[in-house]
């Protein structure tokens, strides 16, 4: 029996939060521990919460797939998804360049949020990049032969 996409959507999004907290997590690393700035940080943090995602959708979302030629799985999920992660990544830059103005603009930009503005930008970014991901994601990752 076959899982109902719907049911598989939703499984993908709530992975996808997982992954959400996985990147966060990551770029404070890179930012705090690597000292990367802000665009290379988003970058290791962005293919931590990947092979994150990639792991717990082939367990949990994609059941039926083959579990054979895992390197080459991951490999074909970084280069599926690579149209969600410019899509994500464009709007993480575009968060970091335009938000402080934004912000200014209508006057809610206090000081201390400047420090929360990359964490806000991968949460934006991730969310553009979902549906992107789920389709691409279930045609060409996660097809059964």
């Amino acid at each position: 029996m076959q899982t109902p996409v719907s049911r598989q959507f939703a499984t993908f999004a709530l992975i996808g939060v997982g992954g959400l907290f996985v990147d966060m997590a990551a770029l404070a690393v890179a930012l705090h521990l690597l000292a990367l700035d802000p665009y290379g940080g988003r970058v290791f943090s962005y293919l931590m919460a990947a092979t994150f995602t990639w792991y717990m959708n082939r367990q949990f979302t994609f059941t039926g797939v083959s579990r054979r030629g895992a390197i080459r799985q991951w490999a074909r999920f970084l280069a599926a998804n690579a149209v969600g992660a410019v899509v994500n990544y464009g709007v993480y830059v575009l968060v970091l360049n335009t938000g402080p103005w934004v912000m200014g603009v209508i006057g809610l930009w206090p000081a201390v949020l400047t420090a929360l503005l990359p964490y806000a930008g991968v949460a934006a970014g991730s969310i553009s990049g979902l549906v992107f991901n789920f389709i691409l994601s279930k045609r060409l990752v996660f097809r059964k032969s």
